[in-house]
């Protein structure tokens, strides 16, 4: 398991499958702000469903996150498209709701960049969220991610064209405050 301060990212077990689904793929509102497909029903045995993994993809690595103190689930991170010609990647996450406005996020960013830069040897990171999502944002920029322009209405959700910043980071520019 990799950890962060109040965080570790952990393979995916069997049993976070249903938690994961039912906390964040029914949840028809923000699984369409997480997502860059509309939202569509998935059953429960469905072996396409978001949050099964498929250990032999090399370019997407799916964690479950789960909180230090006691081990519980609170989510979700991936590393995905790897690119590992250009050494790049973009990251992840999506917090169960109770988990939300604890200062999880900033911390499974922090360990992301730990395994993308230290672990997979990466050169870039890259983040693409929507521009209202303010702790996406923030999570971000106090781990060092640069705003580097904003997709001008390019997600459409629920109804409406959003509005994405891109936000990178490079690893010479990448400073760790913890091991993880």
């Amino acid at each position: 398991m990799l950890t962060g301060s109040t965080v570790g990212l952990r393979a995916r077990h069997e049993e976070d499958i249903p938690v994961l689904r039912a906390q964040l793929s029914d949840d028809v509102v923000n699984s369409s702000r997480a997502n860059s497909s509309p939202w569509r029903p998935i059953s429960s045995d469905s072996k396409d469903a978001p949050f099964t993994v498929d250990d032999k993809d090399e370019g997407n690595v799916k964690f479950s996150v789960v909180e230090l103190a006691g081990g519980t689930l609170v989510g979700t991170a991936s590393l995905w498209g790897i690119d590992t010609h250009n050494r790049g990647a973009h990251v992840g996450l999506v917090l169960l709701p109770a988990s939300r406005g604890k200062g999880y996020g900033s911390d499974v960013v922090a360990v992301l960049c730990h395994y993308g830069f230290v672990v997979r040897g990466l050169q870039r990171l890259q983040i693409e969220t929507l521009s209202d999502n303010a702790a996406m944002l923030g999570a971000a920029e106090r781990n060092g991610f640069v705003r580097e322009g904003v997709l001008r209405s390019s997600a459409w959700v629920m109804g409406e064209f959003l509005d994405e910043v891109l936000l990178g980071l490079l690893a010479r520019e990448w400073r760790p405050d913890s091991e993880a």
